[in-house]
């Protein structure tokens, strides 16, 4: 038995730095708090949340910590940094939230759950990396890593990016345990950063690998398989716009699957920026029938009342 309405809301790793200037883990909380607030404001209309979470920029951090401390220490294996930041970005997630309860009299709680997310290990991605990690690079920076080893790539025009390999998300491990708490109307943290990478062996055997599962894709499939009765994405922008940043630029409240498919086989829709959005968007709508919404964080009590934000219907 639920308790109430379910949403799965995944919210974007840049959402937790405001400011690139300040960077600093205390502007990070600034932002988590902030981003906290919105969430709560759905709990108290009586929804039970599911909330997901990018980790692109701390990724990125602790990747430059490695290179600094390589000399002194061991360094950190992807799947290993994966689980690291699924368990700060969770606390710091959980406290913000379990305060913000605290201040409005919910009785509702938060807790994170470490999530492992199974690809195919023969999934083409493993030949073709294409997830970008990390910061933002000048061309110079980016020719510096790739001189390295790294492979890099230029993300959406807005600057240089390493890259990893991205396989496509087939199974979350601890779907049951999610379901069983949000039913019971836990605020669950889960999935963070697209969920730890694992492939199963030929004997059966879990292992991780290096790579970054697309956050928007494994949380559109946790909101398929716990059967949520909303997927809404939260991101840098009010609205998705066609022709984005150009003087033809418009706006679009809704569009249905179909218009979505045809935007994006007209290249509307940059990889690694919105296409991925959209494309996790399509699927969940396809398959539940149900609804999706894209918008930013500050304005997702206005968009659930159908005052901005672009829906995304069957």
């Amino acid at each position: 038995m639920r308790q109430g309405k379910v949403a799965v809301v995944a919210i974007g790793g840049n959402s937790l730095i405001k400011d690139k200037q300040h960077l600093e883990v205390r502007y990070q909380w600034d932002a988590v708090r902030e981003t906290a607030t919105h969430i709560a404001d759905m709990i108290e209309e009586g929804w039970s949340v599911v909330v997901t979470h990018g980790n692109g920029p701390q990724v990125g951090f602790i990747l430059r910590r490695n290179e600094l401390a390589a000399h002194e220490v061991h360094t950190t294996p992807m799947d290993i940094i994966v689980a690291d930041t699924q368990g700060s970005i969770g606390y710091m997630l959980q406290q913000a939230l379990d305060n913000e309860f605290r201040r409005r009299n919910l009785y509702r709680r938060a807790y994170t759950i470490v999530t492992q997310v199974v690809v195919d290990r023969n999934d083409p991605a493993f030949e073709h990396p294409s997830k970008p990690i990390g910061g933002f690079l000048t061309k110079e920076e980016a020719e510096r890593f790739a001189r390295e080893g790294w492979p890099v790539m230029e993300d959406a025009g807005r600057g240089w990016r390493r890259v990893v390999p991205s396989p496509e998300p087939r199974e979350i491990l601890e779907e049951n345990a999610i379901r069983t708490a949000v039913y019971e109307g836990w605020i669950v943290i889960a999935v963070g950063g697209g969920g730890i990478p694992v492939i199963r062996k030929e004997n059966g055997e879990l292992r991780g690998v290096a790579a970054v599962i697309d956050k928007d894709l494994a949380s559109s499939l946790l909101a398929r398989r716990i059967d949520a009765d909303l997927f809404l994405i939260s991101t840098a922008v009010e609205k998705v716009a066609l022709n984005y940043g150009k003087p033809n630029q418009v706006w679009l409240d809704r569009m249905t699957v179909a218009e979505a498919r045809q935007y994006m086989k007209e290249g509307h829709f940059a990889p690694g920026s919105m296409l991925p959005k959209i494309e996790a968007c399509v699927r969940y709508v396809e398959e539940t029938g149900k609804s999706a919404l894209i918008t930013n964080y500050e304005n997702i009590t206005r968009a659930l009342r159908g005052e901005t934000g672009t829906w995304i219907v069957p």
